[in-house]
């Protein structure tokens, strides 16, 4: 029988993948074949800029937290695998894709993203959208469009009264 000890420290672990599951916006599931100590600590840095967090699990730990919450992620969790995640949904997809780009032993497979379990195109797709300042900037661009057509259409047409 294992020591009660060695479980409670299990299901500690279990408790907090569970509760990064549940709390995050996203949660990757990255293969990690062979990043040198230096590489993941950079990798934990860019992170940390997103508000978002790198951790090392063991497999069957994510599993049995991962059959808690009902996810099934099929056969996903062979092999060396760490995990990326935050409480926004695109900033750790997109920082775990820039460092990805430039660190080939890197690879991102399978994600939780909202709580649904996303494909790696998806994943793609998703780190390609601007960020969230990017956006409100693109927004408030085009409602000041508006306006400012508005503004010059009346200047262009108070030019053609006064001649």
């Amino acid at each position: 029988m294992a020591n009660p000890k060695i479980l409670e420290a299990k299901q500690a672990i279990i408790d907090e993948i569970t509760n990064n599951v549940k709390e995050s916006s996203s949660f990757i599931f990255l293969e990690n074949n062979g990043l040198t100590v230096q590489e993941t600590m950079e990798l934990r840095r860019k992170l940390k800029d997103s508000d978002s967090e790198l951790k090392i699990y063991k497999n069957t730990l994510v599993a049995r937290a991962l059959k808690n919450l009902n996810i099934d992620v099929k056969d996903e969790l062979n092999g060396p695998k760490v995990v990326a995640f935050g409480k926004d949904i695109i900033e750790p997809i997109k920082a775990v894709n820039e460092f990805a780009k430039t660190h080939d032993k890197l690879v991102m497979k399978l994600g939780i993203v909202d709580g649904k379990v996303t494909e790696l195109d998806e994943l793609k797709k998703l780190a390609t959208i601007p960020s969230r300042e990017g956006l409100l900037t693109m927004f408030a661009s085009g409602l000041l469009a508006i306006p400012k057509d508005f503004a010059i259409c009346l200047d262009l047409h108070s030019k053609n009264l006064e001649s």
